[in-house]
């Protein structure tokens, strides 16, 4: 029960977080593993859902065959399975924007089924893309519909774990508001950081939509909601975390008990600022093209050594 042993101390008033490894690299993940062995903590890695669906995604595996490509590298480190967690990033019809809502959502419906089929346990719901028929002001989805796509999605996942004998419960992460994946391509003026405001009305019409659908007790399970604190990188510039622009936000998540921030793009981000973040009720801490990047350094610096 790794995730709720981790809810349990953030309930208790620990500032922790938690790394999220995203990274489908054999040898990133392989020292993710061995530096979580090492140093005895747990290990949270995520595939997002244009990696890996019921497809195969890009990377050509689907949610059983990335879990088994996991398992596979755990065996070899020597690192036990149950000090693993698998996370789904981005779950939703990112992949299938280009077609109507009835397609798309059907699609989804088999990508949740087939994360959590293959034991994923945590779930970010993401249903912010518009479809090809949804009518939408500048490109952006109505957050009631957002939020009811996002609770329908989870029904799916709550229905599909039902038939599973496993005794570790899902968890989910709300909220879209988040960089692009790879990092930012604007500048940093452009950056627009989510407003109080904007967390409620997640907030608050997410747990509309899940009790309309009967899902009181999933709601209870839902740990983080993604917001975008100004962190954010390019290919030539990191923006760092600065909390005095996150105050207001920061208060406010403190009205929600059990409920924390999700950070995503975190990579290349100083010591303190990541410290600073956790202080702030970031618990969840995403990062994986520094990973990549790291290994990529140490790659050219072996090269320069052989010649």
């Amino acid at each position: 029960m790794i995730l709720q042993e981790f809810i349990n101390r953030l309930n208790s008033g620990k500032k922790i977080g938690l790394t999220s490894v995203c990274s489908a690299n054999s040898f990133v993940i392989e020292a993710a593993m061995l530096h979580a062995k090492v140093n005895n903590y747990k290990l949270l890695i995520e595939s997002t859902s244009n990696q890996v669906d019921q497809f195969g995604g890009y990377t050509v595996m689907t949610p059983e065959k990335f879990y088994n490509y996991v398992s596979t590298i755990a065996g070899e480190v020597q690192l036990p399975m149950e000090n693993l967690i698998l996370g789904g990033d981005h779950l939703g019809p990112n992949v299938w924007k280009t077609k109507t809502a009835d397609i798309a959502m059907k699609n989804t419906a088999d990508q949740v089924e087939a994360y959590v089929s293959a034991g994923y346990k945590k779930i970010h719901l993401d249903s912010s893309f518009p479809l090809a028929d949804d009518k939408t002001s500048n490109r952006r989805l109505a957050p009631e519909i957002i939020t009811d796509r996002a609770a329908q999605m989870c029904e799916i996942a709550e229905r599909t774990f039902e038939k599973l004998n496993s005794s570790q419960k899902l968890v989910y992460v709300i909220g879209t508001d988040v960089p692009i994946p790879g990092g930012a391509t604007e500048n940093e003026e452009s950056i627009k950081l989510t407003t109080a405001e904007e967390l409620e009305e997640t907030i608050e019409l997410s747990k509309k939509a899940f009790y309309k659908r009967g899902l009181q007790e999933a709601w209870k399970r839902v740990i983080a909601v993604i917001v975008q604190p100004g962190v954010e990188f390019s290919d030539s510039k990191v923006f760092p975390y600065v909390s005095e622009s996150n105050a207001e936000l920061i208060k406010t998540i403190e009205n929600y008990e059990g409920l924390y921030f999700e950070a995503h793009s975190t990579d290349y981000q100083r010591k303190d600022d990541l410290k600073n973040m956790v202080n702030d009720n970031f618990a969840i801490l995403k990062v994986g093209p520094w990973l990549t990047f790291a290994f990529r350094e140490a790659i050219y610096s072996l090269s320069y050594i052989e010649n």
